[in-house]
């Protein structure tokens, strides 16, 4: 269902959101989210079981709520991109983007020609309704919400480049990825690893875009807001699936041993 992405127009006006990642790729659990409220679903093909042939289930599962699809494409695969983008993903989130050069070409992948080069068949396509969208051509590539993640030291030297280009609408930090880069994975408050997270915090904030993440160890979603996020998920459908399991299996199992 094409329509007018909220979540981008949010962001654009400095507005926080909150939101879910859905690592296992399930319709049913998608639209449960959906349904609770949250601003937007990061739906995970990168690291999750979700494929293309999975994604256009999923987004019409939340086509009846008002929250947003943000698709995590493996990589950033122009050929790839176009595929999720004609199944209607209403945002994209690209992962290890290090260079100006592979910003460009990750905004280029998302666009039509001349501005880039996504193949053009918006009359057949789910985006557009399947042709029944009139403005979709001219109207789809300011409504696409597209972010990229920094997530690597080569990035962060590179950030002051990469948000020189035309066409990124956020950009995303990977911290946990950041941290492996330079030999201290998940140690998020190694001093090092602090200091180049601070400086694309930073030098993002500088340039007036909009800034994700997901919460850090010690860190609530509440406190990356407070860091200046404007971007940052609440927890996974993975995490608040198996946290409470095991909460309730430990309390059997302490009750039971006391009976």
């Amino acid at each position: 269902m094409y329509r007018q992405n909220v979540l981008k127009q949010r962001l654009r006006n400095g507005e926080n959101v909150l939101g879910c990642w859905s690592m296992l790729g399930n319709p049913h659990v998608v639209e449960l989210l959906a349904h609770t409220g949250y601003d937007f679903i990061v739906l995970d093909q990168e690291h999750g079981f979700g494929d293309p042939g999975s994604l256009a289930l999923q987004l019409q599962a939340m086509s009846a709520t008002p929250t947003v699809g943000v698709v995590r494409v493996p990589w950033n695969d122009h050929v790839y991109l176009k595929r999720v983008l004609d199944i209607g993903a209403e945002a994209v989130l690209i992962p290890s983007v290090d260079t100006a050069d592979e910003a460009r070409a990750a905004v280029a992948a998302c666009l039509y020609p001349p501005k880039g080069r996504r193949g053009t068949a918006s009359s057949s396509v789910r985006a557009s309704n399947f042709g029944l969208a009139p403005d979709y051509v001219a109207t789809c590539a300011d409504n696409l919400l597209i972010a990229l993640q920094i997530e690597s030291a080569t990035a962060v030297r590179n950030i002051d480049a990469i948000l020189a280009v035309e066409g990124i609408d956020m950009l995303f930090i990977g911290p946990f990825d950041l941290s492996a880069t330079v030999g201290l994975m998940g140690q998020l408050k190694h001093p090092e690893v602090a200091g180049l997270i601070g400086h694309a915090e930073a030098r993002i904030k500088a340039a007036g875009k909009p800034m994700g993440t997901v919460p850090h160890p010690g860190c609530t979603w509440r406190d990356m807001f407070a860091r200046g996020y404007q971007f940052v998920n609440a927890s996974s459908d993975v995490a608040r699936l198996r946290d409470a399991s095991v909460a309730d299996v430990k309390e059997f199992r302490s009750a039971h041993r006391k009976s």
